[in-house]
Formats: structure tokens, C-alpha cells, sequence
């Protein structure tokens, strides 16, 4: 993971919140899941359009794009499933 700034995890805190608050008995923690990971995969794809001049360029990097950010959630999943085996009593606890 790239070094971050000192807003980074107060960004990350405010989806996670947003998140949270999103959660009912009708709409259970997979979706909103489901709903937060095509948010960060369309705002992705469109930090990643920003860099380019055209569709056509875009489509030439494709497959350095996915692999770039695939590589980054991986190391962030990690990370955190990491972070929760350690902590699992403390974090999950009632």
C-alpha cells in the first residue's frame, strides 16, 4: 500500500460509517457489502479514466489498471483479515 495522508483513515472511517448505518434487518451486512465494493469498483474506474485522453488509451492499460488495483485491495484485505485473527475477541465482542 502506498504511504498515506493524515486524512486517510478518517476518509476510510467515514465509508465505514456509511456503511454501518446502512445495515438493517432487510438489508443484511452481504449486501451492503456487495453495494460498497461496485461503488469503490465504478469511482475506480472513473479516477482511472481521468488519466487518459480517450477510450481507446484506456483500454490499452486495462489490464495494468486491474491488476494495480487488485493488487492494492488484496494487500488491504490482508491487512485487515490479518488485523481481526489478532484482535478477533476484542473486535467481535457484543
Amino acid at each position: 500500500m502506498q504511504e498515506v495522508d493524515n486524512a486517510f483513515y478518517e476518509r476510510a472511517d467515514a465509508h465505514i460509517n456509511l456503511s454501518n448505518g446502512q445495515i438493517t434487518e432487510e438489508i443484511g451486512r452481504g449486501k451492503v457489502s456487495a453495494s460498497n465494493m461496485y461503488a469503490t469498483a465504478r469511482f475506480n474506474a472513473w479516477v482511472s479514466a481521468c488519466g487518459w485522453s480517450s477510450g481507446q488509451e484506456m483500454a490499452e492499460s486495462k489490464q495494468e489498471t486491474l491488476e494495480y488495483f487488485v493488487s492494492e485491495f488484496r494487500k488491504m484485505l490482508e491487512e485487515n483479515l490479518d488485523d481481526y485473527i489478532e484482535n478477533f475477541e476484542s473486535y467481535m465482542q457484543s
